[in-house]
């Protein structure tokens, strides 16, 4: 018991400080990117977002699966972890190598004079990056989330500002590009200051072939899903305009804030711990079915509310210039909610070290993805946006039939699980849209505060009256972290 106690202490502390970190890193881009969105055009965020699917398979290939293979392996040495770094080095620089030599192909492509010097530029991001991936894994590994808290909080802070100051002074989109790599040079500096570790002057193979053997299917599997979640902006760049594309960025930019940022958290987290406890199969189905119901009942809620309040949120934060984008973040919603729920079912199968597995699902997964954005290109945006849905849809019951016949949790019991938060977000969305309709002819902040108010209050009212299990529990986590007491958790 003292041991689940401990568990339960060290999720509980890796969620809190996880939490903040993602709060306080996205709430500081948050507010720097409402002020960029009101200097800036939606032309400018649309040509980031054309070269984001580069960038982004790049990164994935620093990585290479290699980060989670060092959190799960239980006895890391010295040299594992600076096998690691020099290949990540390694591939940084490379990858920069070859983003700078096809930046002019890429630039012919979009039909954009600009592209590619933006990307030669951009493309120094991810040669900082590989500097700060094993001491980030070190920090993930020891659940350690405070101090990448602090990190999130100074960079996010010192980017926007440069950010914030370039646009204004009329720098344009290059505002954007050197926001990003400014923040992975704060991150960087602070990372190899306040983190003890130093790589020895070593390469072990038989550590590298170790580990690359379960690293190499998460890196193929992270490609395929990288490629995939990007291609939506390489198809509307292309096909339509970067104006259409800006639209779509800052949509999805909307959307990552509570999607993105819980997946991430959860994923943090969630992996270490469930990793500490693999081979405990009574201890790793009851955590994991916890942390299900709890993080379902909050993606569901911030999801479907957000739904709700997009287009008075968009005009009083960014201005109407904004609003052909509100039914772009509308369905966006719906399909990123079930993101966290991917993420999970995801985890068990890398906690349980079936990365072929791994492997094949997303393989699936991404050819089911082809019809939608064909849909995309023929059909109009609005409609792709609605085959994501039916993609979350189906990825989702893949990933949880395979998870849970590892740990004897079935789709279905998953599903009875979550359906009560969904019933209750559901019931809540309802209200606040409706509230938005019939106070339409008022000033847009108005409706946002009234909206907003509204959705908390049938929130807490229906967990309440219902004494629904998953918001008792949060709600006594979240009392028992303000008052700084020991939380209770619940067993079930």
């Amino acid at each position: 018991m003292t041991d689940a106690l401990t568990l339960k202490q060290k999720t509980l502390s890796g969620l809190k400080w996880s939490f903040l970190d993602n709060f306080i890193n996205q709430g500081a881009q948050f507010i720097a990117g409402i002020i960029l969105a009101r200097l800036l055009s939606p032309k400018e965020f649309g040509l980031v977002g054309m070269i984001a699917i580069f960038t982004a398979i790049s990164i994935a290939f620093i990585d290479s699966g290699f980060s989670q293979a060092l959190v799960r392996k239980n006895d890391c040495t010295g040299e594992d972890y600076s096998t690691v770094f020099f290949y990540n080095l390694a591939a940084g620089i490379c990858f920069y190598v070859a983003l700078f030599f096809l930046s002019g192909t890429i630039g012919d492509f979009y039909r954009e004079p600009i592209v590619p010097l933006l990307l030669k530029v951009l493309a120094i991001d991810v040669v900082i990056r590989s500097f700060c991936v094993v001491q980030q894994t070190i920090l993930v590994k020891n659940i350690n989330f405070k101090l990448q808290t602090n990190i999130s909080l100074v960079s996010s802070v010192v980017s926007g500002i440069i950010g914030i100051a370039m646009a204004y002074s009329g720098w344009g989109v290059w505002s954007l590009v050197w926001k990003t790599i400014s923040q992975s040079i704060v991150t960087a500096g602070l990372l190899w200051l306040w983190n003890d570790w130093r790589p020895g002057f070593v390469f072990n193979h038989q550590s590298f072939h170790s580990m690359f053997g379960f690293s190499s299917k998460l890196l193929a599997s992270g490609l395929i899903d990288t490629f995939f979640t990007n291609i939506y902006y390489l198809v509307i760049g292309r096909i339509y305009s970067a104006t259409e594309l800006g639209y779509y960025t800052k949509a999805d930019q909307f959307k990552n804030y509570p999607s993105q940022d819980i997946n991430g958290m959860i994923q943090r987290v969630s992996y270490p711990v469930l990793a500490s406890i693999q081979d405990d199969p009574v201890r790793l189905k009851r955590g994991y079915k916890g942390l299900i119901k709890n993080v379902m009942f909050i993606s569901f809620v911030l999801m479907i509310g957000l739904s709700s309040i997009a287009k008075p949120m968009v005009m009083t934060l960014i201005g109407e210039k904004w609003i052909p984008l509100v039914p772009y973040l509308q369905l966006l919603c719906f399909s990123g909610m079930f993101y966290p729920l991917q993420s999970l079912n995801l985890n068990m199968l890398k906690v349980k070290g079936k990365s072929s597995l791994y492997l094949k699902l997303e393989i699936i997964k991404k050819i089911l993805t082809v019809p939608t954005v064909l849909i995309g290109i023929f059909w109009g945006i609005k409609v792709m946006l609605l085959g994501m849905i039916v993609n979350a849809l189906t990825s989702y019951f893949l990933n949880s039939y395979w998870s849970g016949k590892l740990i004897d949790y079935s789709m279905r019991e998953q599903v009875l699980d979550i359906f009560p938060s969904l019933c209750v977000a559901c019931v809540m969305g309802i209200f606040v849209a409706a509230a938005g309709w019939l106070l339409s002819a008022q000033q847009p902040i108005l409706i946002l505060l009234v909206q907003i108010v509204l959705g908390s209050l049938i929130v807490i009212c229906i967990g309440q009256v219902v004494k629904l299990d998953v918001y008792l529990e949060l709600r006594d986590i979240l009392k028992n972290s303000v008052f700084n007491r020991t939380p209770v958790l619940s067993e079930k």
